[in-house]
């Protein structure tokens, strides 16, 4: 029986598991392994990031582009510290993530050796799976166990690889496991469906609250939806599952969300939450009743008191709803709520068209809007950012991606990396605040270096804007959110891709029209006016009192353009 090194068994198996990308940084106490996957570089591209960080960030996305497992790997000690912040990421969004992380030597292990960190601890709290290689024999089946359970579990699986491990030789024989799976969809109980029909049938204003759990039910949900006459509001991380302007969508909810929104939150009697357990209770109903469908049943009613849980696959429990209710001949609420939706869309439009310098942030999207092509992947960042693009940014057929649980600055450029490596033939756009691009702009170079032809819109207002306005909201006054200001644009150009610095508004389509020409990473650095991103970012403790008086006062200012909803629906019920 033949022998064989056991990192290039184990590289083997990455690719019996359709794993083609692998984002990090080589170090002393992983050389051998990355040995291995250099002899496998035809199918096996390592991407080379400028920080681990960014590693993590982009197989985070990388795994919620395309669906498939996203890989990062680092030496022991400071690289994989530096994972962190994109792993929890990744467990927060329900991502599957390996992890490769460098360690030691098993001879030095427990000797206070140079960068010697406990990994298994260290990783302890951010992982579903959690190993150390102990044994060559057992890498390649201690690999192939991580990705399956990162994949069952939707998290992060990490592997720790002594360095001298991979350089072993084992024996070629029959492996413990094997790469094929399998997906189980939980089916529902029957009286659970029942005790939800029967909510459904009796509700005059029943209102959809859908997540990234229906995603893989867009035509059972849009079904349900239409015999319902019941309309939706979008999670923000499940933005873009139907278009923005379908006529049953009703856009986000919160802090990013429309006053349809907001309003028929306000006026239903049967919420119906569909892959999500939303996060902001202050947001829902007070007292209406509520069905909630997931598939964990460890969510159903983890935030809202539901009458009626359903715990099964989304797509399955729509399926089976649908066979039972007719078309409502009664669709008054719906109408009312669509009506609303077309006020706001009139409403939003004047902010857009508006001409100025300096700039208004809902000037730029249009054009972010005009360029994008119908598959575009949109990478936004956290911040006031990601306010302008979830209220401003019409999705038709595009894919929309961000750091949704964890919130972290950063994300955007990660995010169109992985996107442009994943899907080339898919233009990828990040769009950033000037906060979040520089935590992580040294990886611009990264997207030169690989030809990856991204465009990152960086809308530049010289602040950490978002804080500025939530210390205002606590009645604090403003400290440290201002930014030393960078040409962005002259940093692209010393990384080898292309710059645009906006600052009129007349030269914001030009600057547009030319990065969408280009076959060069490209940034166009807009100068904006510093301007509140209202409703404004809320937290729970602000959420009863400042914050939703200012949407309140918001929504109040634009009654006579659009009435309210009660105000409609009293000549209806």
């Amino acid at each position: 029986m033949s022998e064989r090194l056991a990192g290039k068994i184990a590289a083997e198996v990455l690719e019996e598991w359709d794993i083609r990308h692998i984002f990090g940084l080589p170090g002393d106490s992983i050389n051998h392994f990355v040995d291995n996957l250099r002899s496998e570089k035809e199918q096996l591209e390592f991407i080379q990031v400028r920080h681990e960080e960014v590693a993590a960030l982009a197989a985070s996305s990388y795994a919620k582009v395309t669906g498939r497992i996203g890989v990062c790997l680092s030496i022991g000690g400071p690289g994989a510290i530096h994972l962190l912040n994109g792993l929890y990421d990744a467990k927060a969004d329900g991502a599957p993530v390996l992890v490769l992380a460098g360690q030691v030597e098993t001879s030095k292990l427990g000797e206070d050796s140079f960068q010697e960190v406990h990994l298994e601890r260290l990783f302890q709290d951010v992982s579903v799976f959690n190993a150390r290689v102990s044994s060559a024999d057992s890498f390649p089946d201690l690999l192939n166990q991580a990705i399956r359970t990162a994949y069952a579990r939707k998290g992060v699986s990490v592997l720790v690889i002594p360095d001298d491990m991979p350089a072993q030789k084992i024996k070629d024989s029959v492996r413990n496991t094997s790469s094929v799976s399998s997906v189980a969809k939980p089916a529902p109980m029957l009286d659970d469906l029942q005790n939800g029909l029967q909510l459904l049938q009796v509700a005059k204003r029943p209102v959809i609250l859908a997540g990234t759990g229906a995603k893989g039910a867009v035509n059972e949900l849009e079904e349900f939806a239409d015999r319902l006459a019941a309309p939706i509001i979008f999670t923000l991380p499940a933005k873009g599952t139907l278009p923005d302007e379908h006529p049953l969508n009703l856009g986000q909810l919160g802090q990013i969300g429309t006053k349809p929104a907001y309003e028929a939150m306000e006026e239903t009697d049967l919420l119906i939450m569909i892959g999500t357990s939303f996060p902001y209770r202050e947001f829902l109903p007070d007292d209406a009743k509520a069905v909630q469908v997931d598939a964990d049943p460890a969510q159903i009613g983890k935030r809202y008191p539901v009458t009626a849980g359903i715990a099964g696959d989304s797509k399955l429990v729509l399926q089976e709803w649908n066979k039972s209710l007719p078309r409502r001949e009664d669709r008054a609420f719906l109408k009312e709520c669509q009506i609303n939706m077309k006020n706001w869309w009139k409403h939003v439009e004047k902010d857009e068209v508006e001409a100025t310098t300096p700039i208004k942030p809902p000037q730029v999207i249009p054009m972010i809007q005009k360029i994008a092509d119908h598959d575009a992947v949109l990478s936004v960042d956290v911040g006031n950012v990601t306010v302008w693009t979830a209220r401003h940014f019409r999705m038709t057929n595009q894919k929309f991606i961000i750091s949704s649980w964890m919130a972290t600055m950063g994300c955007g450029l990660p995010g169109a990396i992985a996107s442009a490596l994943a899907n080339p033939e898919r233009q990828a756009i990040a769009v950033c605040g000037d906060g979040g691009f520089t935590m992580v702009m040294q990886d611009f170079v990264t997207a030169v270096k690989y030809k990856l032809p991204i465009i990152v819109v960086i809308l530049n207002n010289r602040k950490i804007g978002m804080i500025k306005y939530e210390q205002e909201s606590i009645g604090h006054l403003e400290y440290e959110t201002d930014l030393q200001d960078i040409d962005f644009a002259q940093f692209a150009k010393a990384c080898g891709g292309e710059g645009y610095r906006v600052v009129k508004h007349e030269d914001l389509e030009p600057a547009f029209d030319m990065a969408a020409k280009s076959n060069k990473p490209v940034i166009i650095d807009v100068h904006i006016e510093d301007q509140p991103p209202l409703p404004g970012k809320i937290t729970m403790d602000q959420a009863a009192g400042y914050s939703k008086h200012v949407m309140k006062k918001f929504f109040k200012q634009h009654e006579a353009e659009m009435p309210p909803l009660r105000k409609a629906l009293k000549r209806l019920f």
